[in-house]
């Protein structure tokens, strides 16, 4: 079965449904992030948005976390309507907000300390697991100020899996790094994403990234945001740095940016 009759056969994780999103400024008017935007996404699938700043792209993913409800439209995570955050949700920020003064061991259990007021052997096992798992086995005692940038943003996905949610969000967790790094957690990501299947959620501002890690590439508007087109990366898996040499990689991340920049006449 190839992944296009895999996707019709499935039964979608997540379904937006003409969500529409409008936030009020400060001085009355009425801005509308998010307009008309529909789309659904299987179990298991990755899944990376792009698009022009203040399209709404980290709008739609806070929608998905349950932290803002649409103004219209439904959201639905495995059938039932989403009205708040959910435990099968986990979420990677931009920055990895790690408490300064925690070793990295004890950030990575910090919500389960906070939400239950205790942490179990069985969580304090996996968080062992997670960080071998991110390459940081050697750095558990370690606190956040003594790791770099890249090493702390390993941390930061440790943490939102170690609840082992089902659907990952990710918002632009490395837009804050150089290029090198970028590169090296991409893989990493899709390694951990290979081991420990999730449903993903991947905001984005770059076409590589977007091409190298995702199944299909939801391709937004400017403001107000909608859904201009959905494409599906036909290259093969696994995938390496050698993927972004292939002529297909190029084609479609060509077919992007025309996308993207149309609104300019570039």
């Amino acid at each position: 079965m190839n992944q296009t009759e895999t996707r019709s056969a499935a039964r979608p994780s997540i379904t937006f449904e003409q969500v529409r999103q409008v936030f009020t400024s400060s001085d009355g008017s009425e801005v509308v992030a998010l307009d008309d935007t529909s789309f659904a996404i299987d179990r298991h699938e990755f899944i990376a948005v792009i698009g022009p700043s203040g399209c709404g792209k980290s709008t739609l993913l806070r929608i998905l976390a349950g932290l803002i409800r649409p103004t219209s439209g439904q959201v639905s995570i495995y059938g039932k309507k989403l009205d708040g955050p959910r435990d099968e949700v986990g979420i990677v920020f931009q920055k990895p907000t790690l408490l300064p003064w925690l070793t990295i061991r004890d950030n990575l259990t910090f919500p389960m300390k906070h939400k239950y007021g205790r942490v179990t052997a069985q969580e304090r096992e996996r968080g062992e697991a997670l960080l071998e798992l991110v390459g940081l086995k050697e750095f558990g005692g370690k606190r956040p100020d003594e790791l770099s940038g890249g090493m702390q943003q390993r941390a930061g996905i440790a943490r939102a899996l170690l609840h082992d949610p089902e659907i990952l969000l990710m918002d632009e967790p490395f837009s804050a790094l150089d290029a090198l790094t970028r590169d090296e957690l991409s893989l990493e990501l899709l390694n951990i994403w290979t081991q420990r299947p999730k449903t993903v959620l991947f905001i984005t501002h770059s076409i590589p990234e977007a091409l190298l890690l995702a199944d299909r590439i939801l391709v937004m508007s400017a403001r107000p945001g909608r859904i201009t087109e959905i494409i599906d990366v036909d290259l093969p898996r696994p995938r390496s740095l050698d993927t972004l040499t292939e002529p297909r990689f190029n084609e479609l991340a060509n077919h992007i940016r025309r996308k993207v920049f149309s609104r300019h006449g570039l």
